[in-house]
């Protein structure tokens, strides 16, 4: 009873599978998620300006990695 229902609501709303989507992210996109964690972490804990140089920079780096990630798929 239970599948004929399933069956018969699939037909009338015209429902479908939905799309496996491919990976986004990879090991080095991770390395670059831990690296700007780590370093908002040494700047929240210590907000000297080198701290505040060295977030900057490695958002940028990251930002720039991603971006061209996401043209290249």
């Amino acid at each position: 009873m239970k599948e004929t229902i399933k069956i018969s609501a699939e037909e009338s709303l015209c429902l479908y599978e939905w799309k496996q989507l491919k990976p986004r992210f990879g090991d080095k996109c991770s390395q670059y998620f831990d690296q700007r964690k780590q370093a908002k972490m040494q700047w929240v804990q210590d907000s000297s300006q080198s701290n505040i140089d060295n977030l900057n920079n490695v958002r940028r780096e990251a930002s720039r990695y991603l971006k061209n990630k996401r043209r290249n798929i």
